[in-house]
């Protein structure tokens, strides 16, 4: 494969990357908090970090999206070098990995076989993915499998849509809305019921119900919750933002009706902004 200047160049900031990285790692001088740190402690910022390169994202601000890739980008070399410190595997099995994994997924492109469609293509992947891990292909597989990983790889909104879209392809599906309508007063009830008189256990599994049962309506509806939760939790900063930059005294120094009826003037301002 032949490299150009630019690649070349790619490969050297790579490279000092790696060795900060080590460095920041090492006994001999390191950072004492670098030093503490072990790919579970790390998890949060994994995640962290590939939330703020989609905020980055929707932003369309360039430089906020090359600064955040390069965070989540420092999150896979530590998790590399930590592991590669303990004798599991190194960054550059972690890159030969992919680039093979990508070299087998598409065979339309570095072999000899041909698609016509971008359904062909989502089919073949998933049938070389099955091989690979040694599974039956996707149309044979268990669903309950397929969706046990859903739920241990995804986040929680984001695994209960997939669940629930998946199993309703197969027939698990209400007639109608007012089924769901109907689902979602049930999973009410019980909540409600559960709050008064049951353990906080049954009282949390409740709430995973009602929730569950709420998006089953944002399904129905083809609406998306992570956004929908995105966009309130939006309008709440914005709200307080205003209520902020017209008080003279912290907010907690305000009763609840002042704070409502300053709540009231915000929310009234930000709907003739928009």
């Amino acid at each position: 494969m032949q490299f150009n200047q630019n690649h070349t160049d790619t490969l050297a900031a790579l490279q000092e990357l790696i060795e900060v990285v080590a460095k920041l790692r090492s006994p001999d001088g390191g950072c004492p908090w670098d030093l503490q740190q072990t790919p579970q402690t790390l998890i949060p910022y994994v995640i962290e970090e590939a939330y703020e390169v989609v905020d980055a994202i929707k932003s369309g601000e360039k430089d906020a999206i090359a600064e955040e890739l390069g965070d989540l980008l420092l999150q896979v070399v530590l998790q590399a070098q930590i592991a590669s410190e303990y004798g599991q595997f190194s960054l550059q099995e972690v890159a030969e990995g992919i680039s093979q994994k990508l070299i087998r997924r598409h065979p339309h492109v570095f072999g000899d076989v041909s698609v016509q469609s971008v359904d062909e293509v989502r089919q073949n992947w998933e049938q070389i993915k099955a091989a690979e891990k040694g599974e039956p292909s996707s149309e044979s597989q268990k669903l309950s499998a397929k969706l046990s990983r859903y739920g241990r790889t995804l986040p929680p909104l984001m695994a209960a849509m997939k669940i629930s879209q998946k199993a309703a392809a197969v027939g698990f599906e209400w007639e109608n809305i007012d089924g769901v309508w109907d689902k979602f007063h049930e999973e009410l009830g019980e909540f409600q019921q559960a709050l008064a008189q049951e353990t906080p256990e049954r009282q949390q599994a409740e709430l995973g119900d009602l929730l569950f049962a709420i998006l089953q309506l944002a399904r129905w509806h083809n609406l998306d919750p992570s956004a929908a939760l995105q966009g309130t939790n939006q309008r709440f900063v914005q709200r307080l933002e205003k209520m902020e930059a017209v008080v003279d005294r912290p907010l907690s120094d305000y009763s609840l009706d002042e704070l409502e009826t300053l709540w009231q003037q915000a929310k009234a301002q930000l709907a003739k902004e928009q």
